[in-house]
């Protein structure tokens, strides 16, 4: 996402899952959210998600249609081992979100710790531009990041941070804000981080 598969690649490859700073045991405002919007049949894809816990949770609550892209392989293989058989219920896809082409449409598009190391304006235009190619009309968004008294670096690189207005001036007038809610996350290092979650719906 704007960097390249290579420095991802070796965050993965030299830390565990739980020792990146945004990891999460429990996903609670991220599955509430989805919970609020989608159906047990509604497709869901969560991005940069591949060494989440979302997904366990999601098939948990009996979602059966979810995806998951990260452009790092190496940071899916713990996810695909911890899910076990469960694995094979999942579509993965290795790929960066904004150069990716969907075979389909989604219901409800989720992003934790994605998009905000989006920097450049026009990466963030193509961000934009696939993920309303790739999210029915009607369907959600939901969007976590670092709030505004978050990081302003995360893995070595800066990020962008975001308030729920910030949000929606990014993803413009076909996204409408449903809800919003601020999260003071404790990372593994105990290290206070402040997110911020955006609820959208995308009306055309």
């Amino acid at each position: 996402m704007g960097v390249g598969t290579g420095h991802w690649d070796s965050v993965w490859q030299n830390r565990h899952p739980d020792q990146v700073t945004w990891f999460q045991s429990e996903p609670t405002v991220s599955l509430r959210m989805i919970r609020s919007v989608a159906a047990p049949h509604d497709s869901i894809i969560d991005v940069g998600g591949g060494a989440s816990r979302l997904v366990d949770r999601l098939l948990a609550a009996g979602y059966v249609d979810v995806t998951v892209l990260d452009i790092a392989e190496a940071s899916m293989q713990a996810t695909r081992h911890r899910l076990g058989p469960s694995e094979e219920r999942v579509r993965w896809i290795v790929a960066d979100v904004i150069a990716v082409e969907f075979d389909r449409v989604f219901d409800v598009w989720h992003d934790r710790a994605a998009f905000h190391f989006l920097i450049d304006a026009a990466d963030r235009a193509r961000y934009v531009a696939t993920m309303s190619a790739a999210l029915r009309v009607g369907g959600h968004v939901v969007l976590s990041t670092f709030g505004p008294d978050g990081p302003e670096q995360c893995s070595g690189l800066p990020v962008r941070r975001y308030s729920a207005d910030t949000m929606q001036e990014t993803l413009g007038a076909g996204f409408e804000l449903v809800d919003h809610e601020v999260e003071e996350h404790i990372a593994p290092n105990s290290a206070v981080q402040q997110f911020v979650y955006g609820l959208f719906r995308r009306v055309s």
